[in-house]
């Protein structure tokens, strides 16, 4: 996906990140998921974030532990 995922800046939300163009906090979705929600749920709630770049984001999350983990490991 070539489309900026997630953004933060000062004037939005106060710099906390978001999905791309919305005002939906990218820490939302992580938190629906830790407290046993569903992504369609999630999806639900936050129609303005697609399913593509929710799933997009977790990809990137998964990615980032995983490179993390190698770097420690």
């Amino acid at each position: 996906m070539k489309n900026k995922l997630i953004e933060s800046s000062p004037d939005i939300m106060s710099g906390t990140p978001v999905f791309a163009g919305t005002r939906v906090p990218a820490q939302t979705l992580i938190d629906y998921l830790a407290a046993g929600e569903s992504l369609d749920e999630f999806i639900y709630d936050f129609p303005t974030v697609s399913r593509d770049r929710a799933i997009a984001v977790l990809n990137l999350a998964m990615k980032s532990i995983l490179q993390n983990y190698e770097a420690v490991a």
